[in-house]
């Protein structure tokens, strides 16, 4: 069966930070029907952007069986992923973008993003995939480099050097 690595970053600053974590990959796993192939260590790190408490991080490896166009598994994971943010308490209306057109960052119950889906470029409307800004967070890159394999870092070696 061929199967596609999938990388997600976890995040929390919120609560029982460590427990928020587990429980995501818990509910990932359920959802996904499968465990991670590589979990790297949680990392503990100021807030970025913004004032609030320190968050835990860390990133999962899946190999997840084809299923689909790369877009559509893709986007079909999205909606997994915001499912659970939502069952653990992420609320939906949390604004992306401030009046002026500037990112804004926030405290989160649970934050997961799909950093990576195979050797895709995926850009929708929904999703862009390589993340965007992995490049410009050590709390992503640190606990990615611990558990990506040889073939990502030569696709993306602007992320890995």
């Amino acid at each position: 069966m061929t199967r596609v690595e999938v990388y997600l970053g976890l995040g929390s600053n919120l609560g029982s930070r460590e427990v928020n974590l587990l429980q995501a990959v818990n509910r990932l796993d359920e959802a996904l029907g499968m465990h991670p192939e590589r979990i790297s260590r949680i990392i503990e790190t100021p807030a970025q952007g913004f004032e609030g408490p320190a968050f835990l991080n860390m990133c999962l490896l899946y190999r997840l069986p084809v299923d689909g166009t790369p877009v559509e598994q893709a986007t079909a994971l999205l909606r997994t992923v915001k499912g659970i943010e939502a069952a653990m308490g992420r609320k939906a209306d949390e604004p992306l973008f401030g009046p002026d057109g500037e990112r804004l960052y926030h405290n989160r119950i649970i934050d997961i993003d799909i950093l990576y889906f195979g050797n895709e470029h995926i850009e929708t409307e929904e999703l862009t995939i390589p993340h965007p800004r992995i490049g410009e967070r050590d709390f992503v890159k640190k606990p990615l480099k611990e558990i990506s394999k040889p073939a990502l870092r030569s696709a993306f070696p602007e992320i890995f050097a």
